[in-house]
C-alpha cells in the first residue's frame, strides 16, 4: 500500500515538473512569436515609409505626396514621419478610410482624396486649421461631421458623386472663407440651410440631385456668381432669386421648367443662362 502511495506521489511530482516546463516553453514560444511579428511590422512600416518618401515631390515650393492607381487601402502610421507635407493627392488607390491621425498633419493646405472608396470623414479633420481645399469627390461618404466647420481656412470643398449625402450640418455656415462648393450627384432634396448661410460662397454646383424647388431664402447668397442646378426636378423659381445681384451664370437644363420664369426678366446681371424646357427637346442658352 505504501509503495503505491510513494509511486503515485513520484509520478505526480514528475508530471508537475513537466507541466511547468511545457507551460514555460509555450510562453517562450508565444513571446518569440510576438517579437517576430513586431519585427515584421517594423520592417513593413519601414518599407511603406520608403515607398511613401519616393512619392513625395515639391512643386512651387509646396511639399506634395502624390500617388495614383496603386493599391493603398489603408495608410500606415509611419506616414506621420512625413508631417511636413502640405498637400496630399491620392487618387484611385482604393483607400477605404481617412486615417484617424489626419489631424496631426497641421501643415496640410490641400487634401485631395478623390476617386477612392472612403465611407466617412473622421472628426479629426477639424484640427486642420490651415486646410484650404478638401476634395472628396467620387467616394462613398454618407454624412459630413460638424467638426469640418473648424477648418477655418477652407476655401474649396468638393463632395460630388458620393451619391448618398442628403444634408449638411448647420455648423458649416461658419466656414467664412468658403467660396467654392460642389455637391453634385448626391441625394439633396433642397439647398441646405448651411449652404444658404455661407457668407463668402461664389460658386455652387447642386446638379444631379433631387431638388424640386428652391427656397425663398436663396437670396441670402449675395456673393454667388455661378449656380449649377442641372438634372433636378425643379418646376419653378422663387421670385427672390432676382435679388441675387452678383449671379451671372445659371444652369437649369434638364429640370421640369415649362418656360422662362418671369422673375428672370429682372436679372439683368445674368450673362449665361442654360435652360432645357420640360416636355420639349429645346435647349436654350442665353448670353
Amino acid at each position: 500500500m505504501s509503495e503505491n502511495v510513494v509511486s503515485t506521489g513520484a509520478v505526480n511530482a514528475v508530471k508537475e515538473v513537466w507541466e511547468k516546463r511545457i507551460k514555460k516553453l509555450n510562453e517562450d514560444l508565444k513571446r518569440e512569436k510576438e517579437f517576430q511579428q513586431k519585427l515584421v511590422r517594423i520592417w513593413e512600416e519601414r518599407v511603406c515609409l520608403t515607398k511613401l518618401r519616393e512619392k513625395v515631390t515639391k512643386e512651387d515650393g509646396r511639399v506634395i505626396l502624390k500617388i495614383e492607381k496603386e493599391e493603398w487601402k489603408t495608410l500606415p502610421s509611419s506616414l506621420l514621419k512625413l508631417n511636413q507635407l502640405q498637400e496630399w493627392q491620392l487618387h484611385r488607390i482604393g483607400l477605404l478610410k481617412i486615417p484617424e491621425f489626419i489631424g496631426r498633419f497641421q501643415n496640410l493646405i490641400v487634401l485631395d482624396l478623390s476617386r477612392n472608396t472612403i465611407t466617412e470623414i473622421p472628426r479629426g479633420i477639424g484640427l486642420l486649421t490651415r486646410l484650404q481645399e478638401l476634395i472628396l469627390s467620387y467616394n462613398r461618404i454618407k454624412t459630413v461631421p460638424m467638426e469640418l466647420s473648424y477648418c477655418a481656412s477652407l476655401e474649396k470643398l468638393e463632395l460630388a458623386v458620393n451619391r448618398d449625402i442628403s444634408d449638411l450640418p448647420q455648423e458649416l455656415s461658419n466656414l467664412l472663407k468658403l467660396t467654392h462648393l460642389d455637391l453634385s450627384m448626391n441625394l439633396f432634396t433642397t439647398i441646405p440651410p448651411a449652404v444658404l448661410n455661407m457668407p463668402a460662397l461664389e460658386w455652387l454646383d447642386m446638379g444631379s440631385n433631387r431638388l424640386e424647388q428652391l427656397p425663398d431664402t436663396i437670396e441670402r447668397m449675395q456673393n454667388l456668381h455661378t449656380l449649377w442646378l442641372q438634372r433636378n426636378e425643379i418646376t419653378c423659381l422663387p421670385e427672390t432669386i432676382s435679388s441675387m445681384k452678383n449671379l451671372s451664370t445659371l444652369v437649369l437644363s434638364n429640370n421640369k421648367l415649362q418656360d422662362i420664369p418671369v422673375c428672370m426678366e429682372k436679372m439683368t446681371n445674368l450673362r449665361k443662362i442654360n435652360v432645357h424646357f420640360y416636355g420639349t427637346y429645346k435647349n436654350t442658352v442665353f448670353w
